[in-house]
């Protein structure tokens, strides 16, 4: 959620912060702030809402020093406005945190008893008071950030500056990632990579419990027993330049247009397009003998989690088990031994997700994770990761990662059915053959742009939107409706077609609109029916189909998307392309923010 930066150096750092900050917007933020060191002295700057109201202040108010940090915050804790703004200072001490201090409470009355003053709503700002205590007791600041560490418990990732101290960044972390950046005469901290990248080449990541020293020519790190470690330091992938938005209105309309590409490439990475060899990374167990898979993620990535269900069941005829993360871990269900947990993340931080990893492992389960940042938290505490090749991935609302998840996890379950003899040569390669020619296919869906559109028009006019699909491509109808919801601010529910007459039938009148996913496969008679019972009910048929279904939808559907037609197997992918688009033409018509839409964060690092 949240996004941290931090540098230390011989230069004014404070036009570092910001781009780096910028790079961090993807998260979702409601306030944003610096604080840096001038004079030996700490001084702030903040703002509510964008960055943009940051740097207007920065003109006004312009920030000098070499020892800087900032941060973008996503309201928990108190109101987004400046007063609740990180960082969070004393006159000896500020912070800049992402996650939730579990303790506040405790911490903070404990704090008050001594006569200490607050003066904002937040969790954080009892850690700022708590160190600045030790530090009044005569502790230094690498001893007071120590043992404040020791008092804290929740999820953090904290970077800390100290008045009198120039040219030190302590940085921590607990549960929420952060890196460390290697420069020439400079160190940096931040978030992720993608903030580093056009600062840093080199990064090392902190592991959980770790804490750090930074100063201009060097770091050190300290595991949770404050003993002095060595951490890996790694390259950087990722460059500046992949991450503009190339003409596009917004990154989502960019990011939307990278599906083919996408597509191909992570096919490519795990198929030889000529001998159509699958290519994925050995495994510590016999795929043949899996008893049980269980599958977990949370939002976009569970909905390609029940695409694999559909998959593995049917394909590899391998049990299947799943559930959105931050449920599993409470449900506490009967696990087979050395069965298989595939996690699912785009980042490879999703807090939840990455719980419900190491509760897994502690029940013998073999963790395979499809990830978008292998060197992420999840990459590193993995058996096996499956990476896909989707680049970053800048707006809130996932899209182009969501696909790639569904080819990797397509590609898997081809594997798995050969090796359980579940499936034949020819049919794992006819259906490796419909992989390899679908990122073609998914070049076609853009020239429907106008049919999309004019969907898109009838859509945004609605206050509640119904997205109905069966077997497969039911996920497909779940991504819809959250897409909808997510950039649009339209109230969409996605239900399996045949328990419409269950219940949500009664939303039905002449103002909902009813969003059908509906290839020409063997369920789309089932399908057909009810559309017939929503249209007899007023509602208004919106169909993505293909050609052979639009001649059956004809004077049924009010609007129709005519797709290529494409095995059934690879669908789900297909047609998840103008569902999004859909979603993204909406919020257009509407006038919110596509990017960063209110109330929401694009690595959910917090339970």
């Amino acid at each position: 959620m949240c996004g941290i930066c931090g540098v230390v150096g011989h230069q004014n750092a404070t036009p570092l912060v910001v781009e780096a900050l910028r790079r961090l917007e993807y998260r979702g933020y409601d306030s944003a702030g610096i604080a840096s060191l001038v004079g030996g002295r700490i001084s702030r700057r903040r703002a509510a809402g964008k960055l943009d109201n940051l740097q207007a202040v920065l003109d006004v108010q312009p920030l000098e020093g070499s020892t800087a940090i900032g941060h973008t915050r996503w309201a928990t804790h108190g109101l987004p406005n400046e007063a609740n703004a990180h960082p969070h200072a004393t006159d000896r001490v500020a912070i800049v945190h992402n996650g939730i201090i579990e303790n506040y409470e405790e911490l903070k009355a404990e704090m008050l008893a001594v006569g200490r003053h607050f003066t904002s709503e937040t969790d954080t700002e009892c850690v700022a008071q708590l160190v600045d205590f030790y530090l009044d007791q005569g502790l230094s600041p690498c001893e007071a950030a120590s043992k404040t560490l020791g008092r804290l418990q929740g999820a953090y990732a904290l970077a800390m500056i100290f008045a009198g101290h120039e040219g030190l960044i302590i940085g921590a972390r607990h549960g929420a990632p952060l890196a460390v950046g290697f420069g020439e005469g400079e160190m940096f901290l931040g978030s992720d990579s993608l903030a580093l990248a056009p600062l840093a080449r080199k990064i090392a990541y902190l592991d959980d419990g770790d804490w750090c020293v930074l100063r201009p020519d060097q770091v050190e790190f300290f595991d949770a027993a404050n003993q002095r470690v060595q951490r890996p330091v790694q390259t950087i992938a990722l460059i500046a330049g992949t991450v503009g938005k190339d003409g596009y209105r917004h990154y989502m309309e960019k990011e939307l247009h990278e599906h083919p590409v996408v597509i191909g490439q992570t096919l490519q990475r795990i198929i030889d397009p000529v001998t159509r060899e699958i290519n994925l990374p050995a495994f510590p167990f016999d795929l043949a003998e899996l008893p049980r898979a269980i599958i977990t993620a949370c939002g976009s990535a569970f909905y390609a989690g029940l695409v694999a269900r559909y998959w593995l069941e049917a394909e590899a005829r391998l049990p299947v088990d799943i559930d959105v993360a931050s449920e599993l871990r409470y449900r506490n269900p009967p696990l087979t031994p050395h069965g298989m947990a595939l996690m699912i993340s785009q980042s490879g931080e999703t807090a939840d997700t990455l719980a419900a990893l190491r509760s897994l492992r502690e029940r013998e389960q073999h963790i395979v994770s499809i990830l978008n940042v292998e060197g992420s938290t999840m990459g590193r505490e993995s058996d096996v990761v499956l990476g896909m090749v989707a680049g970053p991935e800048i707006s809130v609302a996932s899209t182009k990662a969501f696909t790639a998840q569904l080819a990797v996890l397509a590609v898997l379950t081809i594997a798995i059915a050969r090796a359980r003899e579940t499936m034949s040569e020819k049919r794992a390669g006819d259906l490796l053959a419909h992989l390899l020619d679908l990122p073609s296919r998914a070049s076609e869906v853009f020239s429907r742009a106008s049919d999309i559109q004019a969907m898109a028009a009838s859509v945004a006019e609605a206050r509640d939107v119904l997205y109905l699909g069966r077997g497969i491509c039911f996920p497909v109808a779940l991504e819809g409706a959250l897409k909808l919801k997510e950039i649009s601010y339209i109230h969409a529910e996605a239900y399996a077609a045949g328990e419409m007459k269950h219940g949500p039938i009664s939303l039905i009148d002449k103002d909902v609109p009813i969003v059908v996913i509906a290839p020409s496969t063997i369920l789309f008679d089932k399908t057909l029916s009810n559309i017939q019972e929503a249209k007899a009910r007023g509602g208004r048929i919106m169909a993505f189909t293909d050609e052979k279904g639009a001649q059956r939808l004809s004077g049924i559907a009010e609007h129709m998307v005519i797709l290529p037609e494409v095995d059934p197997f690879v669908a789900p992918i297909l047609y998840t392309i103008p569902v999004q688009m859909l979603a993204y033409e909406v919020a257009l018509r509407r006038g919110t923010d596509v990017d960063q839409p209110r109330n929401l964060a694009k690595s959910v690092t917090v339970e």
